[in-house]
């Protein structure tokens, strides 16, 4: 059960508001938001406060655009198979300046590696589960019952130390993710145990900056609660301290996932621009033109965009306690 504690006055102090918190450092901020609002500005990191993310042993950054395609080789039949390796793995990730989560991890990260494949790929995933904790993975897409990385269904709950295959075809295409599902799931999924899995269709997709975004949140008082922190790829406020960079005129393409637990809604909000929504990009013709989409656990889509002038683009929650909180970021146009 849980039992980590994180002090819950440490994540005012990280979200800019010193040894205080936010309403205490601020009294405008406690007149509009009940204490996150952060002042005028929003809630920012101070100038020059940063997670360490050598000790991390991830940049959020650099898993923006950290596509991992596995190792393939053609079999006898001339199918492709596509195969990875993937571990289970406890650690200590800071998810904020000073603020340490006790998170649980796929190959070291949160969220874990971004799988791609192609449609009609023969797909195998050698799972080692070298946690404390039993796991599993459960893939969305569709595949056998017994692949499906269930408790009681097929090879079930991998206890500390065993090792599974999970073998299925690479369908239907789109944008998907896959987490462990073991209970409590909710604590399963909030420790870290979770990540996204592309499967591009057979024709391919235009030339684009791609990109993919996993929306979270972690609940620092493990009180089942609600989150204190709230994050695109882990880091609070990572992409308003390192802007994603992007060209004028060209094609971005974002994979965007929710899989924040403890709240039921999630959105992505773009300031000064609008996109082209593919719902779970299972159609190649999108369903909206818009700057806003709400997402509850577990849904996902394709964002695709133009920037026409160069600057800087906020992007963030439209649930706007999860962006004074961390959810929000910047692109800069060049």
């Amino acid at each position: 059960m849980l039992h980590d504690t994180v002090p819950h006055r440490g994540v005012h102090a990280a979200l800019g508001g010193g040894t205080q918190t936010a309403a205490a450092a601020d009294p405008q901020a406690m007149a509009h938001g009940g204490g996150h609002g952060g002042g005028p500005s929003g809630a920012t990191f101070r100038k020059g406060e940063t997670v360490d993310h050598k000790a991390n042993r991830f940049n959020p950054t650099d898993i923006l655009r950290d596509f991992d395609y596995g190792k393939t080789r053609r079999l006898a039949s001339g199918r492709v198979l596509r195969e990875w390796e993937i571990y289970a793995a406890d650690k200590e990730v800071e998810i904020a300046p000073g603020i340490k989560y006790p998170a649980w991890t796929f190959n070291d990260r949160i969220p874990g590696p971004t799988l791609r494949a192609r449609e009609g790929e023969l797909l195998r995933v050698k799972f080692a589960n070298g946690s404390a904790h039993p796991h599993t993975m459960h893939f969305h897409g569709i595949h056998p019952a017994e692949m499906d990385g269930v408790p009681d269904v097929g090879r079930g709950i991998l206890q500390p130390g065993d090792i599974f295959t999970y073998e299925f075809d690479a369908t239907p295409f789109g944008v998907h993710l896959y987490h462990c599902h073991v209970g409590p799931l909710a604590e399963h999924i909030a420790r870290g145990m979770y990540g996204t899995f592309i499967i591009d269709p057979k024709q391919g997709r235009a030339e684009a900056d791609e990109m993919m975004m996993q929306l979270n949140g972690f609940n620092t008082t493990f009180d089942f609660a609600g989150n204190q922190v709230y994050a695109v790829n882990t880091v609070a406020f990572h992409y308003a301290n390192e802007p994603i960079q992007v060209k004028r005129d060209q094609l971005v393409r974002i994979y965007l996932v929710n899989i924040l637990e403890f709240d039921p809604i999630n959105s992505f909000h773009l300031h000064a621009n609008f996109f082209d929504y593919f719902p779970t990009g299972t159609r190649l013709e999108p369903t909206e033109f818009t700057d806003t989409i709400v997402l509850g656990q577990g849904q996902r889509g394709i964002l695709e965009l133009r920037f026409p002038h160069t600057g800087m683009y906020m992007f963030h929650s439209h649930k706007t306690e999860f962006a004074d909180l961390g959810w929000m970021g910047f692109f800069e146009v060049k």
